[in-house]
């Protein structure tokens, strides 16, 4: 059995009380605005294949109550030992338990539905997952609407799969259960709640 102690562990956040009060702003302006890119500015040291903006997300977001789900990429690195480091999360094999999820091969992430949805009478236990994309553009790409959005606004992702619009239009029918969602690209991270309306 391997200590704690003997994982070697990169640093956190660099500033862990500032950095962690920076990335919680940020995901909650991300969150309350959809499809707005925010730079979450909070200085982080992960290892591959983690970006700035998901580790920071997963540092702020994620403890030993809520069991975490990594993709084969992530899970076969030095994250799955950093993460249970800093965050105490619970990683778990299979993505249906999962409170949050890392995805760091959009590519090859599982379908939207392979997360849970919560219920109907608990609609708060779903999947929060981080979706780690080539990049993310503003002024072009999807039309997003609903609330946050005062009409639309429009949001470009780089590196998702084909099919991925058309599971988000099929994640907000299931409201007020659904997954919600972070992409990021570098240090920065927009957010796909089951509310939004995804359209082109």
């Amino acid at each position: 059995m391997t200590s704690l102690l003997a994982v070697p562990a990169a640093p956190g956040f660099a500033d862990p009380v500032g950095d962690a009060q920076r990335a919680f702003r940020g995901l909650l302006d991300a969150i309350a605005h959809p499809g707005r890119i925010v730079s979450l500015d909070a200085r982080v040291a992960a290892p591959a294949p983690l970006v700035p903006a998901a580790a920071a997300a997963l540092l702020t977001l994620v403890d030993f109550e809520t069991p975490l789900w990594l993709d084969a990429a992530a899970a076969a690195g030095d994250a799955p030992a950093w993460l249970r480091f800093h965050c105490g999360a619970p990683i778990v094999a299979d993505p249906s338990p999962a409170r949050f999820a890392l995805v760091s091969d959009a590519a090859a992430m599982p379908r939207l539905d392979a997360f849970a949805p919560g219920e109907d009478a608990f609609p708060d236990r779903s999947a929060t997952i981080i979706v780690q994309v080539g990049d993310l553009h503003a002024g072009d790409g999807w039309r997003l609407a609903g609330p946050g959005i005062e009409t639309t606004c429009r949001l470009a992702v780089d590196g998702l799969p084909d099919w991925f619009a058309d599971a988000l239009r099929a994640n907000r029918a299931l409201y007020p259960c659904g997954v919600d969602l972070f992409l990021a690209a570098g240090d920065r991270i927009a957010a796909l709640p089951r509310t939004t309306l995804v359209e082109g």
